[in-house]
């Protein structure tokens, strides 16, 4: 198993141990986490963690790069996902946290 989704399945048993709202999912065939069955954020298949941080979301404010996420040659990236590499792991539980309260906001 490769070490991103190593981390990948670290933080998520870290994130669906304290919340029971939390649970493993799918996204695009990819392993997920979701709460009410919505998903916020999953691994890709280029072994990126990717986010549901909102449209408009200001890029500019995090303390490492991430990008649009963009699966489909042919198609504009995917409105209010946002990927980042492994290398920045270490705020992969941050983000997650950030999509989350973006996702329950939305479900409000």
């Amino acid at each position: 198993m490769r070490e991103e989704q190593l981390r990948f399945e670290e933080l998520r048993d870290q994130l669906t141990a304290k919340d029971q709202s939390l649970a493993a999912g799918r996204m695009m065939s990819s392993p997920a986490i979701i709460h009410q069955d919505k998903v916020f954020c999953f691994l890709s298949r280029k072994y990126k963690m990717v986010f549901k941080l909102g449209k408009g979301y200001d890029l500019n404010q995090l303390p490492h790069p991430a990008s649009e996420f963009s699966p489909f040659k042919s198609k504009k990236p995917l409105s209010g996902w946002y990927e980042v590499d492994f290398a920045y792991s270490n705020y992969w539980p941050t983000l997650a946290s950030k999509a989350l309260l973006q996702l329950k906001s939305e479900l409000l």
